[in-house]
């Protein structure tokens, strides 16, 4: 709770299957071990009982919907959530998020990779969320809308008991949002982790290939 995770590593490592697994798409199978979440096993729970605990995600690829505004499907969630002065709420994670002037036009409809990304944590922010994860939200993502995402993220977080992961193969929104923790997946294992900022600096400096000469020496 309240606390920002990274998960790196290269293309191909594993990290959005792990997501996939947390999040219970029936696809995969667990063999061995447990999904623990608030201290509930939630290893054999089907997808839509993990979603009304709390648990969502960013799709990798955000889908364009024509005739389907914005700030309609907002409204929508907020109307399940019965919140009061929805347009009051839509209006402060708007702002947030640099979102106004797309709040009439049809859902990722001519926008851009940075606006979508920002239109997609709109709607999870709006979801009051327990654990979200966000699934290499700065791939293909200018650097502005990157700062706009992180600012969001941090701020939210002042707020709220979220858990957040984001995956990441570039690393990128990590020199922006507030992370505590790293770790490196590498064939499907993690192999060390730490602080974000020691993990980070390494991986900009050597790759991900140091860690691999590591593995087996997690916290070094």
């Amino acid at each position: 709770k309240g606390e920002i995770v990274l998960l790196l590593g290269p293309n191909g490592s594993g990290k959005s299957t792990l997501a996939q697994v947390i999040l219970g798409n029936p696809k995969f199978k667990v063999y061995s071990g447990k999904i623990l979440f608030n201290g509930i096993d939630i290893t054999n729970y089907p997808l839509e009982k993990r979603v009304t605990l709390g648990i969502t995600t960013s799709f990798q690829f955000p889908p364009k919907i024509k005739g389907l505004k914005l700030r309609e499907i907002a409204n929508e969630i907020l109307k399940k959530r019965h919140v009061d002065d929805p347009e009051e709420r839509i209006y402060s994670i708007a702002s947030l998020l640099n979102l106004h002037d797309h709040l009439d036009r049809d859902l990722n409809v001519g926008f851009s990779g940075g606006e979508m990304r920002r239109a997609e944590l709109f709607l999870l922010f709006l979801q009051a969320p327990r654990f979200v994860i966000l699934d290499e939200i700065d791939s293909g993502v200018d650097v502005e809308s990157i700062t706009i995402l992180a600012e969001a993220i941090d701020k939210m977080m002042l707020t709220s008991t979220y858990g957040i992961i984001i995956i990441t193969h570039t690393g990128l929104i990590g020199k922006y949002v507030k992370a505590s923790r790293a770790y490196v997946m590498i064939d499907g294992s993690i192999i060390c982790s730490g602080s974000s900022e020691k993990i980070l600096s390494c991986i900009y400096t050597y790759g991900f290939s140091k860690c691999i000469k590591k593995r087996g020496r997690k916290n070094d």
